[in-house]
């Protein structure tokens, strides 16, 4: 019988670790080593529901998930953020996207070092869990820090979703994005996280203003599509977005401004894939102060268009310099607006963009698309060798070879053999004869 695997993970909802989980699970399973099972969790306010809305890709999920756990696993994974992890298995592992910034808080620290592995998503994630160190204040000999050995897992794609398509299904989702006049648009893709205008991590608002800022007054602007949430897909969530995106607009001073359209909702992996390759959405741009990966980024280049970024953090793994408008700027601590208690924490950095480059760069692309899309051909080809599925499986292979302990395999219950016994002749004493 084989080991047990057994992984605790929000496998059924519509976000990144969502994401993340069904990959690594699925993984798993065709690396076919493991006797592998889910405790489905649930993932802040993110919407639930999407094994069944993509039952055909994901619906196999079901019969892997359990209620509870019975016996002590021989390999026990938790796909969360780090403070949440718990030693329950003979061997633990930890598997999280890591974190967006510089450092990780201290409880951080201590949640991987309960753990024998640590799995996370890019370098930029590994290096700010190294570089995440704390001094006793009675004891300067004492110091806080990751012990556990950690390693890089990419996260790879699904080429057969994420690929370059002109056939469309979703008819409405079509129709929707082709009803906007403008011919140009720029895809925005996130969620808008707390934080003052100009400090919230994805940097929505700053995004939404240099957009109309760059192109105000000027003759056939391009649009700008944003597909995010705050919270989660409700109507009110909505409502509250388009409020702040109408704020912003009512704060430009001129006659002429761009147009900007919001899609909000949850989608599946092929509506997404479906929206990257609409004729209208020529290029993708994100001012993200800090990606622990930047999924979103991978799967839109993919598709062969040009993405405008931030020169940092996790989407420096797969997104080139040569292929890519990896935009510069500094460094700079978070915003108290943005901070996050044991997330995004007091003392830590991430990344603001110069705002030179991003005037310049919305414009760069509409003016010269052709030569942008062919370094665009070039950095999907890097994308689709290195950073597909079947790598991250290849990946895990390797990592798992290197540092998983052979566990004794479950043995079924057998028996012990059964001695023949014979009858003597002259007594009726029992004598047990091998």
């Amino acid at each position: 019988m084989k080991n047990t695997f057994v992984i605790s993970c929000p496998i059924d909802t519509y976000s990144g670790y969502g994401a993340r989980a069904r990959d690594f699970v699925k993984s798993l399973v065709e690396v076919n080593k493991y006797d592998v099972k889910i405790l489905s969790q649930r993932w802040g306010n993110t919407s639930k529901g999407f094994i069944e809305n993509n039952k055909k890709e994901w619906g196999f999920l079901k019969k892997l998930i359990i209620p509870g756990l019975q016996e002590k696993p021989d390999y026990w994974c938790m796909v969360t953020v780090p403070n949440e992890f718990q030693n329950v298995g003979k061997y633990n592992i930890g598997l999280t996207a890591g974190i967006e910034t510089t450092n990780c808080d201290i409880e951080w620290v201590k949640g991987c070092n309960k753990m024998d592995l640590i799995l996370t998503s890019s370098e930029h994630s590994k290096a700010s869990f190294i570089n995440s160190q704390y001094q006793n204040s009675e004891n300067e000999k004492d110091i806080i820090k990751l012990e556990t050995p950690i390693e890089v897992l990419l996260e790879g794609v699904n080429l057969d979703i994420y690929k370059i398509i002109d056939k469309f299904k979703n008819k409405e989702l079509y129709n929707q994005i082709n009803s906007i006049p403008e011919d140009f648009a720029y895809l925005n893709v996130g969620h808008w996280m707390q934080g003052n205008f100009g400090h919230d991590r994805k940097n929505i608002a700053f995004t939404i203003k240099a957009f109309y800022e760059t192109f105000k007054n000027k003759q056939n602007p391009p649009a700008l599509i944003l597909k995010l949430c705050r919270v989660n897909s409700s109507i009110g969530d909505k409502e509250d977005i388009l409020r702040k995106i109408s704020d912003i607009r009512d704060s430009i001073d001129g006659k002429n401004i761009p147009s900007v359209y919001l899609l909000h909702g949850d989608f599946t992996d092929k509506e997404m894939n479906e929206i990257y390759n609409h004729p209208k959405i020529k290029a993708m741009v994100s001012f993200t102060k800090g990606e622990g990966f930047g999924r979103p980024l991978l799967e839109f280049s993919l598709i062969n268009k040009p993405i405008i970024v931030s020169g940092w953090s996790g989407h420096l793994d797969f997104l080139t310099k040569d292929h890519t408008a990896l935009l510069g700027g500094k460094i700079n601590p978070i915003d108290k607006s943005a901070q996050i208690k044991g997330m995004l924490i007091e003392g830590s950095q991430w990344f603001d963009v110069d705002h030179n480059y991003v005037n310049h760069f919305f414009q760069e692309i509409v003016d010269n698309y052709d030569e942008w899309l062919e370094k665009a051909k070039n950095q999907g080809y890097h994308s689709r060798s290195y950073f597909a599925f079947e790598n991250m499986k290849a990946k895990i292979s390797e990592i798992f070879d290197k540092n998983l302990p052979e566990l004794p395999k479950k043995m079924e219950l057998k028996l012990p053999g059964m001695d023949k016994i014979k009858m003597p002749k002259k007594n009726n004493k029992l004598k047990i004869v091998k």
